[in-house]
Parts: C-alpha cells; structure tokens; sequence
C-alpha cells in the first residue's frame, strides 16, 4: 500500500516492503512461497498447524492447533472456519474452540464430530495427525458471556453443541467466577459426552458448578432420563427463570427449551448458538425455475434451499457453516422472492444479498452466482 511521505516539505511516494516483495512474486502471493519453506510463516494468511490429536469417543476427534502470528484470539463460545482440501478441493466448515478464552499458550482446541455425510468432518476424524496444516479465519459470532459476567448461569447443551458451552464453563473457572453454573448436558449415553473426564474434574475442584447429564438413550445411567422437559431445570437449577441461560444443540433440544422460555416469558434471558442447519421452511416454495446468473446455468426449483440447489445443479459456491451464522454463502439475489429457512420471513427486494444456506426460493428466482 502506499504511503505519503511529507518530510523537507516534499511530497514522496514509497512502498511497504511486503507490498514490493508482493508485487516481486506475481502471479502468485508472497505467501505461497513461503509455505515452500515453513508454513508456519506468512504474511496475510492465517493458518494453522495441528499440535495433537485425541479421539476421544467413536465420533469426535479433538485438535489442538497453534496458529500463525495473525491470530487475535477468541471469545468462549465463538467460532473460526477452518479450511481443509479434500481431493486438490479446499472446503471451510465452522467450529467452535473448547478451550478457555485466558489460556496463555495461544493455541486453540476444537473438537469435531464426524457427522454422517460430512466431508470436513469425516475427513479430520480420518486423517487429522500432528503437524497437518489448516486454513482458519479470525473468531466470529457474537454468542459470548457479557461483561460484566452474570451472577447466576445455566449452561445447555447437546451432542456436539457441547464445545461452545464447555469454552464458557472453562473461562468462567480460569477468571475465578464463584456464582453459581450449572452446566446440563445430554447424549445418548456416557459413552457420547467428549468431554466427561474434564467436566468431571471441573465439578469436583469448583463448589459452585454443577454438572448434571442427562442421557435420552435406554440406560441408567446418569442424573437425568430422557429428553428436556422443565422438570430437569426445576430438579437442577430451581433458579433458572432469574438467571441467563446459554443453550446450543440439536434442533429437537433448541426449540424445547425455547419453547419453555416463552411460555414463561423469560425468552430474553435465553441465548442461543445453533450448529446444525435450521429445517427449512415449507410452504410452496416448490415450483419455479431457477436462474444462476453469472453461470449460465438454469435449474427447476425444488423447494431446497439455494445453497442445495446450486450444488444439484453442478456448481460450487462458497460456503462455511451451511447454518446462516457465517455468512460465507452470501450472494445478490436480482430478481424473484426467498423465504428464510430459520424464521419463514419473505424477501422480494432485488439486488439484494442473501445467504444461499438459509434462503428458500420461492417461484422464479435469480441469483448472481
């Protein structure tokens, strides 16, 4: 970039020495050949190198990374996307780190379940080992504990919904917090929670955390039985209607305490992260033809969201989350009308950008992709 330099009254021009060396190494960037002698060292981009591997349950696989010198650093219950290629094909998915936002080593812990069909993630669980680099981006989201921290806190979570809330739980230790959290957890089985030993450690060295399972699988085992009813939080946490609730987890586990939290007219104590993509809206959205502007490329709407639709139809937008968080997906819409997968809303503003996850068409629909 240039600058202006106004010494001795005179105006003079001069150049980075990044920006030089950038422009030395056209065609490609600076930091392609730098990666031919350490990956670790780079100018703009933000990468990672994986420090260890556990597998700690039969689905999930923990990282631990040491980013590049661009890393900020993160906010418990934040994400970063991480950048993986697959077949010569580089994919971004979004995970939330686990770790304490105070930890002073800088590196950044994610654990990742291998869902069924997920490529990034079904890929790391295979083939993730120390000393293999990722792409990541700078934390993002905006589900984070305010300052300063409540008194009184309710943490929820599910399957893997459980690496946001365990980040929380773990700042929350390091800062010394002594309110009272209580922090419920379900899965399937014992054998499902990825963090067990650590929450178990938690809870035994900190009085006033309570971690309570809840196991919705055929078994004993456990505190709580079954699925989510307000008769865990009354067995749990009897104070919850005064306090702040942090909740992410599967669909089927967001709307029921959702739905609690409405019904009694606490849903502004409640804060939630989704990690799974929201079920999409229907409603005869079927139907239509699909234009891909910039492509070429037509298609019959059939009721998916955009982001789906698009890939059905041989193309390859980006994308991270494939939740509507990231905002990786985002497109102009020209002309036609989209309906919101998370909230049902309409939109019939041309010239607008949309994210393709969540946006269901509605009749003819062209987006410049």
């Amino acid at each position: 970039m240039a600058v202006i330099d106004s010494r001795r009254g005179g105006l003079r021009r001069r150049f980075s020495w990044v920006t030089l060396l950038e422009a030395m190494a056209t065609p490609h960037a600076l930091d392609r050949y730098l990666e031919l002698v350490d990956p670790m060292v780079t100018v703009r981009d933000l990468r990672g190198r994986v420090e260890s591997v556990v597998r700690s349950t039969s689905d999930t696989v923990t990282l631990t990374i040491r980013p590049t010198r661009q890393w900020r650093g993160f906010a418990a219950g934040q994400y970063v996307q991480v950048g993986v290629v697959i077949d010569g094909v580089r994919h971004t998915r979004c995970y939330s780190p686990a770790g304490s936002e105070r930890r002073r080593d800088n590196l950044v812990e994610l654990t990742i379940k291998a869902h069924a069909g997920g490529l990034v993630s079904g890929y790391l669980y295979a083939n993730a080992e120390p000393g293999m680099m990722v792409n990541l981006s700078q934390a993002q989201g905006e589900f984070v504990l305010p300052l300063p921290r409540p008194r009184q806190l309710v943490l929820i979570s599910g399957g893997s919904g459980i690496t946001p809330m365990i980040a929380m739980l773990r700042t929350l230790v390091d800062e010394g917090h002594t309110g009272g959290v209580t922090f419920l957890h379900y899965a399937f089985t014992e054998n499902d929670v990825a963090y067990r030993a650590q929450l178990d450690a938690i809870a035994d060295e900190n009085p006033s955390v309570n971690v309570v399972y809840a196991y919705t699988g055929d078994t004993n085992e456990g505190h709580l039985r079954g699925f989510f009813g307000r008769q865990h939080l009354d067995a749990v946490a009897p104070w919850f209607a005064g306090s702040e609730t942090y909740l992410c987890g599967p669909p089927g586990l967001m709307r029921g305490v959702r739905e609690l939290y409405r019904s009694l007219g606490i849903e502004d104590h409640l804060h939630t992260e989704e990690f799974a993509p929201a079920e999409p809206v229907r409603g005869g959205e079927a139907g239509g033809t699909l234009m891909f502007t910039k492509s070429g490329v037509s298609a019959e709407n059939g009721g998916k969201t955009l982001l789906e639709q698009a890939e059905s139809a041989g193309l390859t937008p980006e994308y991270g989350c494939r939740m509507g968080i990231c905002f990786s997906c985002t497109a102009t819409k020209t002309s036609g009308c989209t309906k919101n997968a998370r909230t049902g809303e309409t939109d019939v503003e041309p010239d607008k950008k949309i994210q393709l996850c969540v946006s269901v068409p509605v009749g003819d629909v062209a987006v410049d992709i």
